[in-house]
């Protein structure tokens, strides 16, 4: 008979080994599965807690939001620098950009879950550089390399990992908290764009110095913002990234959804301005477009995200896809410039909603909460082609005969698709029933 002593030493040998299982092989206990990982005593609350979801949004206010003015540089650089390239050459400055950014969370977010938020300052810095760097560009390439390319990957690289860390601590409340830190992007799609627009054409600060403002304001925020963000959890010391979260059929099919959303929702996010320019407005007001759309994303990025905590966070997202994608289909319609700041604004609030129920919906994929980085790493670097493509087949399809009418039935169908799909197709293949509050 074995002692006492051997018995706790076997039980705790057991226990170690049912930590280094995978996820997978746990799924039968479900109880157990909550009390290891930590799901019970998620703060939900309390100064540190919403310090790392304010750092977060300081961060995405740099990133995400600086990239959501690139409405101005378009319309700026066809008017200037790059008055000898189509429209569509030069949205794939502002389409690699994008894409970079999000594409670059499939290293980001691995790194947060294995590293914690030290890995946040290294492309901190690099994409400070980036900014000012674009400030002294002026052949096409340049603006390619640094803008597009070097920008977006170490823009992407700071922002994955702030975006992993503000889950690990709420739970009930992760909407909201998700939705004040995506709200960040809106408010510095709100101030760039509307400095920017300032600088180039009411003074004479020129285009250098303009752009080396706004690097030395996100330095600043930067400095301010990254600190508070850590991590919770201790690292996961399992595979960089999980693949076997494809054969998730909830997850796989969220994927698809997510992609079809923001391959409808970023053309007229790029085409807006020169829509207005073609409507007859002056270029001071074409530009001011992009910050209204995004002063109007600002409550639609955290009050649906704050609704999805009580009326399930898949239905809000696909609410957000199925408004924008019927919005996006009357923008041929809208005419004069009363009208396209009406549609800006309208189309601002209900599209602010797919990037905050995007962030929420992949953020609840992850069972184990230190799996989070990785599984919305995955995620958005698929989602990161959308961008990629979409505003450049827009730009194609705005030198047909269609022009931005054609931009609207294709982006509008994407949105409604993405949105349609999301609500019966994702719900039933994650188990979930049709009218769940889930």
């Amino acid at each position: 008979m074995d002692s006492p002593q051997t018995l706790s030493q076997h039980t705790e040998v057991q226990s170690e080994k049912q930590l280094e299982e995978p996820l997978s092989e746990q799924r039968h206990e479900p109880k157990a599965e909550h009390k290891q990982h930590g799901l019970a005593d998620f703060p939900d609350g309390g100064s540190r807690a919403w310090g790392v979801a304010l750092g977060n949004s300081g961060v995405m206010f740099c990133t995400l939001g600086y990239i959501n003015s690139w409405g101005v540089y378009q319309a700026y650089y066809q008017e200037n620098q790059l008055h000898d390239q189509n429209q569509s050459a030069i949205s794939w400055i502002g389409s690699l950009q994008t894409f970079f950014l999000f594409a670059a969370s499939l290293v980001g977010g691995p790194l947060f879950d294995r590293y914690g938020a030290k890995v946040i300052y290294p492309p901190a810095v690099i994409y400070v550089f980036t900014i000012f760097m674009t400030s002294i560009c002026k052949e096409y390439y340049q603006f390619m390399l640094c803008q597009g390319v070097l920008s977006g990957i170490s823009s992407g690289l700071a922002m994955a990992p702030t975006m992993a860390a503000t889950p690990q601590y709420f739970l009930k409340k992760r909407g909201a908290a998700m939705g004040l830190a995506v709200a960040g992007s809106s408010l510095g799609g709100v101030i760039f764009p509307i400095a920017l627009n300032r600088m180039l054409t009411t003074t004479d600060l020129g285009f250098g110095w303009s752009v080396r403002i706004v690097a030395f304001l996100v330095l600043a925020i930067l400095l301010v913002s990254c600190p508070p963000v850590r991590a919770r959890l201790p690292p996961r010391k399992t595979n960089f990234l999980l693949p076997r979260a494809f054969k998730e059929p909830g997850y796989a099919a969220l994927v698809i959804g997510a992609f079809f959303m923001f391959l409808g929702m970023f053309p007229p996010l790029f085409y807006i301005p020169s829509y207005g320019l073609s409507q007859g407005m002056t270029p001071t007001m074409a530009f001011y477009l992009s910050g209204t759309l995004n002063a109007a994303s600002f409550p639609g990025r955290i009050l649906p995200a704050i609704i999805s905590d009580k009326f399930g966070r898949l239905n809000t997202f696909a609410g957000a896809g199925i408004t924008t994608g019927i919005l996006t289909l009357c923008w041929q319609r809208v005419s004069g410039s009363g009208g396209v700041i009406v549609f800006t604004a309208l189309f601002g609030f209900f599209s602010g909603a797919i990037i905050s129920g995007g962030t929420v919906t992949f953020a609840s994929s992850a069972s184990d909460p230190k799996n989070i980085g990785t599984y919305m790493g995955m995620g958005m670097a698929v989602i990161s082609i959308a961008p990629l493509i979409g505003p450049p087949i827009s730009g194609a399809l705005v030198d047909t005969a269609m022009a931005f009418k054609a931009i609207s039935i294709f982006a509008g169908m994407a949105s409604l698709f993405g949105g349609l799909f999301t609500l019966f197709v994702v719900k039933i293949a994650g188990g979930k029933k049709l009218l769940s509050l889930e």
